[in-house]
C-alpha cells in the first residue's frame, strides 16, 4: 500500500494519472464528468507538487515537537535511538554503494547534533532493508556509518538491522534499550515522522524524548521553490500522505498509543 502511495506522488505516477485524463477526455470530449475528474486530477497534482503545501501539513503532524535543545536533555545514563529511512544503491561497472537517502542524512545530521549536545552512552541505529530479499546495506548500518564519519565512537553505537518498517523499529530499539539498561531515551527521526514514531515507541513500552530532524529542503529561503512544482514537493507530499495513512492505521493495529 505504502509503495503504490509514493508511486502516485512521483514524477512517474503523476504522468501516468494526466496522460488517464487526456485520454479520458479525447474518448468522451462533451462529457461533463469526464472533464470535472480531468480538471480535479490535474489541480490536485498541481497543488500536491507545491512545496508550501505539504510543508503546511507536515508542520500540523509535527506540531506538537520543537528542536532539540540543552534543556531537553534527560538526567541519567541516555540512548538515543534513530530511525532509517532507507537507501539508495549506485551501480558502477562491478560493484554496488548504498548511501542514505535525503530524509536519511537529515535524521543522522539531527542525531550528531543531538549527540553533541546530550552526550548520550549509546546510539541504537534501527533500520533494515524494506525487501527482505535485499543485498544493499540496511539503512541501520549505513546510519552508523555516517555517525562513525561524523566522530561517533563506533563502540557507542549498536546497529540493529532487521525492523523494516516504524513498529518493527520501535519494538527492536525498545529491546535494545532495556537491554542497556538506559535510564531514558532521545528519539531522532523526521519531524513529519515523529508523531507516529513516538506512537509506536510508547507501545512498545518506552517514554522517549523527540528530536526532529527537518525536510531537507527547510532552509530554502527562495519564493519561487515555495510556489512552483517541484518533484521534491511531490515526493515531500508522498511522505505526509504516508503519514496521514500510517497514523489511522497503526492506531487500528493497536501499535500507537
Amino acid at each position: 500500500m505504502s509503495r503504490f502511495a509514493y508511486f502516485l506522488f512521483s514524477t512517474p505516477g503523476a504522468e501516468l494519472a494526466l496522460a488517464i485524463a487526456v485520454v479520458a477526455l479525447a474518448l468522451r470530449p462533451r462529457s461533463i464528468r469526464t472533464r470535472r475528474v480531468a480538471l480535479a486530477v490535474t489541480v490536485a497534482y498541481l497543488l500536491v507538487s507545491v512545496y508550501a503545501v505539504p510543508t503546511a501539513v507536515a508542520n500540523l503532524l509535527a506540531r506538537p515537537y520543537h528542536q532539540f535543545e540543552r534543556d531537553d536533555v534527560p538526567s541519567g545514563r541516555v540512548a538515543l535511538v534513530i530511525f532509517g529511512a532507507g537507501d539508495e544503491e549506485v551501480a558502477g561497472w562491478d560493484v554496488h554503494l548504498a548511501v542514505s537517502n535525503t530524509v536519511g542524512a537529515a535524521r543522522v545530521l539531527e542525531a550528531w547534533r543531538v549527540y553533541q549536545i546530550a552526550h548520550p552512552e549509546w546510539i541504537v541505529s534501527s533500520g533494515g532493508n524494506p525487501n527482505p530479499d535485499a543485498e544493499s546495506e540496511p539503512s541501520g548500518v549505513n546510519m552508523r556509518n555516517l555517525l562513525v564519519q561524523l566522530g561517533v565512537p563506533a563502540s557507542k553505537i549498536v546497529a540493529e538491522s532487521a525492523s523494516r518498517e516504524t513498529h518493527e523499529n520501535a519494538l527492536a530499539s525498545a529491546a535494545i534499550v532495556r537491554s542497556l539498561h538506559a535510564d531514558h531515551v532521545i528519539l531522532v527521526t523526521s519531524a513529519v515522522h515523529m508523531r507516529r514514531s513516538m506512537g509506536a515507541m510508547n507501545a512498545a513500552g518506552i517514554a522517549a524524548t523527540p528530536a526532529i530532524a527537518p525536510d531537507s529542503w527547510f532552509r530554502n529561503d527562495a519564493w519561487d521553490d515555495w510556489v512552483l512544482p517541484s518533484n521534491h514537493a511531490l515526493y515531500f507530499s508522498g511522505e505526509v500522505v504516508h503519514e496521514l495513512l500510517g497514523l489511522p492505521y497503526y492506531r487500528l493495529r493497536g501499535w500507537l498509543r
